[in-house]
């Protein structure tokens, strides 16, 4: 009988079923290429479960607490798409990146006295929840865009508070329709979808009914508006392929690609 040990490497958890590994077998820890790898794999599982083609979801890698090198070491293993949570530490380690042709999405709550500084540091801002933020970035966009003509519009979604916990931000799904007809009216923002963070549960099947939930609020936004909105942002490291089931076309995959956060700084 061989020897077995409880694997403790932080990007192995989501890939050792049983968490046992036979000694001899043990290996290095993934590099950032291998783990990006399974985490394409997963995601093209859940998507052939769903009847869905992978090409459908796009993955963003939060990158948030974790370093310029981190961020440039996905991006060398083909990831093109990130997410920061905060405008000040994008600033801060953004210098060393600016030669990488990545999409930079703003994940986390945003101030609306930030916006003017998220507007020109990101191609989207996911969390946007109050008439009041979008103005202002709408506003920034605007000078930006006299500053240098031809600027694309600022891709929004509209964060959808759904678990009913005082911790997290986002508009009540009851607001969602009025937030995003002031939404449509500014010119310089292309409303693009929703985004939510349901309240985490040890079972990752019991928060499909919340990603069910965005993905129908969705649907009768498009009906009301009578155009597509065809980004729902929703799934993390730990249920992203319960959001694939349930049509989530954007995941954010952090921990499980990049392992335990860093110190920020």
């Amino acid at each position: 009988m061989s020897l077995h040990i409880r694997c403790r490497v932080p990007t192995c958890y989501d890939f050792c079923r049983s968490y046992l590994l036979p000694i001899e077998s043990m290996t290095l820890p993934a590099t950032i290429r291998e783990t990006l790898e399974r985490i394409h794999e997963r995601i093209a599982t859940a998507a052939h479960r769903a009847g869905r083609s992978a090409e459908e979801i796009t993955l963003i890698g939060v990158s948030k607490t974790h370093s310029a090198g981190a961020i440039r070491a996905a991006y060398d293993a083909g990831l093109r798409e990130f997410g920061e949570n905060r405008v000040q530490e994008w600033e801060g380690k953004r210098g060393p990146l600016g030669d990488l042709a990545a999409t930079w999405h703003l994940i986390g709550h945003l101030q609306s006295n930030k916006a003017a500084r998220a507007a020109k540091l990101f191609q989207s801002v996911d969390s946007v929840d109050s008439a009041n933020l979008a103005e202002k970035l709408n506003r920034a966009r605007l000078e930006t865009s006299d500053e240098a003509k031809g600027t694309a519009k600022l891709r929004v979604l509209i964060e959808v508070h759904l678990g009913g916990e005082e911790t997290k931000s986002g508009v009540p799904e009851d607001e969602v329709a009025a937030l995003a007809e002031r939404i449509l009216a500014l010119g310089q923002l292309q409303f693009a979808g929703l985004m939510c963070i349901p309240p985490y549960l040890e079972d990752p099947d019991d928060v499909r009914p919340f990603f069910a939930r965005l993905r129908n609020l969705r649907d009768q936004l498009e009906e009301r508006f009578s155009r597509p909105l065809r980004v729902l942002s929703m799934g993390m490291s730990h249920d992203f392929e319960a959001a694939i089931l349930e049509g989530s076309t954007e995941v954010r995959i952090g921990t499980a690609l990049f392992g335990t956060r860093e110190t920020a700084g």
